[in-house]
């Protein structure tokens, strides 16, 4: 699928549901492709999978202002990243399983200590 019908959609998510800005969506995407990469083969994630890729990604991206930026996006919580996903499941951007829910993405980890306690700077 090209980048435009990507984006296409992704407008089409944000007419219905506002909450995200369209660089978190992007964003969810590009984690996603990042955790995937790193597998030994390519294969379907768990909601607990992509959440760590993404903490990684993020970390990678944005270093210590990855709250911030998470923040801006209206992503506060590890839900809102089950809630992204889901919308572009809906959009036919992504694909579930029967087992795949929401609630994977429940309670994974607080990301005040992901992105800020536990952030190290390496020289």
């Amino acid at each position: 699928m090209a980048i435009l019908e990507y984006s296409k959609k992704i407008d089409k998510i944000l007419i219905k549901d506002n909450r995200y800005k369209k660089e978190a969506y992007i964003f969810v995407l590009s984690a996603l492709n990042h955790t995937v990469a790193r597998l030994p083969k390519h294969r379907h994630i768990i909601g607990r999978e992509l959440l760590e890729g993404m903490r990684e990604f993020a970390l990678e991206q944005f270093g210590p202002l990855t709250l911030e930026v998470f923040e801006y996006w209206g992503i506060k919580v590890t839900e809102d990243i089950g809630e992204i996903v889901f919308n572009l499941v809906d959009q036919g951007l992504l694909s579930k399983t029967e087992s795949d829910s929401k609630n994977d993405f429940k309670n994974i980890f607080d990301f005040r200590d992901v992105f800020k306690k536990d952030f190290k700077f390496v020289l």
